[in-house]
């Protein structure tokens, strides 16, 4: 340590604390955040003042960006040349940018996320609208600061006719803090702004009414409308943007997904290469191939779908797993005096026309003082002219200049700016129409004089002169908006735009599923609604029927004990002989997930309605569950658990009941339980349910349950691998506690093989029964005796092969009885039973 030094010794906290504080206040208002007056951060602003200076205007040949940032960086922005060069290539960029500043030329990116050319390849100057931001910044409207090195003056804002703020937005992360604010239509934000002139007590509501929404460039959609209320009204929110979507098809039928227009800030490239991996990775079924065949007449992105895939369905996943829905948090934190602020709508507004009421004022005030200057030297001009003789003599008798204008002070009691305005008159203002040129040029300042002081003392005044400037801003650079609003259902129930027509939903064995209006069947022949006037695999048939309106709604249950909602209107329309569309594709459930029961309901709103039904499901580990349809009378997109099922276990079956129905499940080793359902406790939705069977082993399992409603209507159908069946009545089993053994429902025996399923039938039932093999019978119920519980039962098929086993078997309804009801002239929109599965009659409770 030399002479004289000594050491301090600090706090070294203190010390990184109060450094920091001076860094971080340094980038929030020196660097990232936008002043909430111009809308501008300070690179911004020194790269168009910079363009000004240089004299890169609208009307004037481009500029190299090189000489243009070498003009900034070395007069205002002491930083890096890329971060000047970076900002006003963003400036110039249309996807940017709602309304660019900068008039580029050359290559300045593109949407795809391309780099621009080096600042040397490309040219640039002011855009029209950037002027307007720069107008009357001449005239004292506006305060200046020394640059860097104290040599030059720059603005500390921009005296701005546009709401650039609104209309441009800004983003920029700062310390602590971030803001990010969306831009929005000229038009619309300048008819707010005039409405918050006419009145400063103006509603955010009734402001929201006029601007709407943000309006964003790459155009786009803002599906739902709360997060730009929230953000309107707090200045925080979060805005859904969807691209816009047309669905065409070709010369083939193949349907086809044209992308028009993407959400703001999306890279073009890195959303089709992640549709293709999530191709790639089968994360999407259904899309064949994706073409970029943009060009320079606009955006096009062709999904080309296969053949058996729906447009709609395919859109959705897109939606939810590409950036073909985003979000844009809304934070609007500006500097409001030199301080950062969360400003909500009016404020931004209010804060501009502040500032553009400044700068009126000091424009004002800046014209009047040059016209009461001018005037001053025309009032000596005009003594001077009226003396014109004497004024001569003076000044040729006078030895000096100086002394001439002493002598004219003296003899005409002049000011040393007239009189030296005097003696530097030129001859030709001698002539008689100069001179009359002089007294008609002070008559006008005078008028302009009195006018400008009528503005300086008039409030009213000044206000009406923002709003016509503001007009004339918007006639010339206005435009429609970009940006389309869907208000979702917080606003408008989609059941509004489907009338409630009748229905009739089949769903296919094979799980395809479609809505034909009820109209096609008593149009087509009236020939019934079963398999028969349908068209599915070889191995398919239709195996339920639900007579349905367009605002019910179909509850499917899968056997991981997921619950999926379809309103009627979003299951495909099909005609009689189509074969329909895969659930699977449908319902956003995992690829080795399976629908493994429908429930059909009418009102899921209806408080008394969901109160009083319940859901009984069932397990293959022979656990029951039962639940309030209200716990399930929300639906959500992504489905909901609505049992929680344990390793091993999966989801057999799910029924709709009014509370007191008798059920009986059954296990492979041919026993079967029945008891009420007031056993079963009800419980809440995420809750595994209670013991409904005890299995006879490990490797026992339960094939089925169903609920009987009428006990002496409905007989208890079971049927073995080896394709034995027996028809008991209902009273043959009977009544046990919950959780039991059961009772024999089939002597089981190598003959008959292990039971497959338990079906509540009446004589107006078909079975249909599937092979292994593949092969297909169809049995009337009513040809089936009834016989004991304790017996083996009737061969039901034989089976052509030693290995062969039945694969499944299903109920459905008699076509017969169909025609013979037909026949008769029943009229089947007035009566339902011979479109019913009765498999689910207690869903139409």
């Amino acid at each position: 340590m030399t002479e004289g030094e000594k050491i301090i010794k600090i706090n070294i906290e203190e010390e990184m604390k109060s450094a920091y504080i001076d860094y971080s206040m340094s980038v929030i208002v020196s660097r990232a955040l936008p002043d909430v007056r111009d809308g501008m951060k300070p690179v911004h602003r020194r790269v168009l003042f910079g363009m000004s200076e240089l004299g890169v205007a609208s009307n004037k040949p481009y500029k190299k960006s090189a000489r243009i940032v070498g003009e900034v960086l070395g007069k205002f922005h002491p930083h890096g040349d890329s971060s000047v060069y970076f900002a006003m290539v963003r400036m110039a960029q249309d996807w940017s940018l709602r309304y660019p500043l900068v008039d580029g030329q050359g290559n300045f990116g593109s949407v795809d996320g391309d780099s621009p050319a080096a600042m040397r390849y490309t040219e640039a100057r002011l855009n029209r609208l950037a002027e307007e931001m720069l107008v009357d910044i001449e005239k004292n409207t506006v305060d200046f600061q020394l640059n860097f090195d104290d040599t030059i003056k720059e603005p500390t804002v921009l005296p701005t006719r546009i709401p650039n703020l609104l209309v441009n937005g800004a983003s920029g992360i700062a310390v602590g803090m971030a803001t990010n604010m969306p831009p929005h239509n000229l038009k619309d934000t300048i008819e707010a702004t005039i409405a918050y002139i006419n009145n400063n007590d103006i509603e955010i509501e009734e402001l929201i009414d006029i601007i709407k929404a943000p309006d964003f460039p790459t155009g786009g959609t803002i599906y739902g409308y709360q997060g730009v209320k929230d953000a309107y009204n707090t200045g925080k929110g979060r805005v859904v943007m969807r691209a816009k979507s047309d669905i065409e098809t070709d010369s083939n039928g193949r349907e086809k997904i044209i992308i028009n227009e993407i959400p703001y800030l999306v890279n073009k490239a890195e959303l089709i290469m992640k549709i293709a991996d999530l191709v790639n990775e089968k994360k999407i079924e259904g899309i064949s191939n994706v073409n970029d065949e943009s060009d320079r007449n606009g955006m096009r992105i062709v999904i080309d779908l296969k053949r058996d895939a729906i447009a709609n369905v395919v859109l959705n996943h897109l939606y939810k797993n590409t950036a073909l829905q985003s979000s844009f948090g809304v934070n609007n934190i500006a500097l409001v005096n030199g301080r950062p602020q969360l400003l909500n709508l009016k404020g931004l507004i209010q804060a501009f026309v502040e500032h553009r009421h400044d700068v009126v004022t000091r424009r004002t005030q800046y014209l009047l003082d040059q016209a009461e200057k001018r005037a001053h030297i025309l009032e000596g001009l005009i003594i001077a002219s009226d003396n014109i003789d004497e004024v001569i003599k003076i000044i040729r008798a006078a030895q000096t200049p100086d002394e001439a204008r002493e002598n004219l002070i003296n003899r005409f009691e002049l000011t040393d700016i007239q009189a030296r305005a005097i003696v530097e008159m030129r001859l030709r203002q001698l002539t008689g129409l100069e001179q009359d040129k002089l007294r008609a040029e002070y008559e006008e300042l005078m008028k302009e004089i009195a006018h400008l002081k009528e503005i300086l003392e008039n409030f009213e005044m000044r206000m009406d002169i923002i709003k016509e400037e503001l007009e004339e801003v918007s006639a010339k650079f206005g435009d429609d908006r970009r940006t389309d609003i869907v208000y979702s259902s917080e606003e408008f129930n989609p059941e509004d735009f489907y009338a409630d027509d009748e229905m009739i939903i089949t769903i296919s064995h094979l799980g395809y599923i479609k809505r034909t209006p009820l109209a096609e069947f008593k149009t087509q022949n009236r020939g019934g609604v079963g398999s028969k006037g349908s068209t599915t695999r070889d191995e398919d048939f239709i195996e339920y029927i639900y007579p349905a309106s367009m605002h019910n709604t179909m509850m499917f249950f899968t056997k991981k004990g997921r619950c999926f909602w379809l309103k009627v209107y979003e299951i495909p329309e099909g005609t009689k002989a189509s074969k329909g569309r895969a659930i699977q594709n449908l319902l956003n459930i995992d690829p080795d997930d399976k629908v493994k029961a429908f429930i059909k309901v009418k009102k899921l709103n209806d408080e008394e309605y969901v109160n009083s039904h319940y859901i009984i499901m069932g397990t293959k580990k022979g656990i029951v569950k039962k639940s309030l349809l209200k716990d399930y009378s929300r639906p959500r997109v992504n489905g909901v658990n609505a049992i929680t099922i344990k390793e091993n276990d999966e989801l057999l079956q799910a029924r709709l009941t009014s509370g007191t129905t008798e059920i009986l499940m059954a296990s492979r080793s041919g026993r079967a339980i029945r008891f009420n359902e007031t056993q079963v406790r009800c419980i809440g939705r995420t809750g595994a349910g209670v013991r409904g069977i005890t299995l006879g082993s490990e490797h026992d399992e339960v094939v089925g349950m169903i609920c009987v409603k009428d006990i002496e209507a409905e007989d208890v159908l079971v049927v073995s691998e080896k394709g034995f069946g027996k028809r008991s009545k209902t009273e043959e089993y009977r009544v046990t506690n919950r959780g039991g053994k059961g009772v024999k429902a089939m002597k089981i025996s190598d003959k008959t093989g292990e039971l497959i399923t338990i079906k509540n039938v009446t004589d107006d039932n078909d079975l249909m029964i599937i092979n292994r093999s593949g092969i297909a019978i169809r049995l009337s119920v009513a040809d089936m005796r009834v016989t004991g519980r304790a017996t083996q039962g009737v061969r039901l098929i034989n089976l052509s092969k030693k290995q062969d086993e039945i694969a499944s078997v299903a109920k459905v309804n008699s076509e017969e009885l169909e025609e013979d009801k037909l026949e008769e002239g029943e009229d089947i929109e007035g009566e339902t039973p011979t479109i019913e599965s009765s498999e689910n009659e207690e869903t139409n409770e």
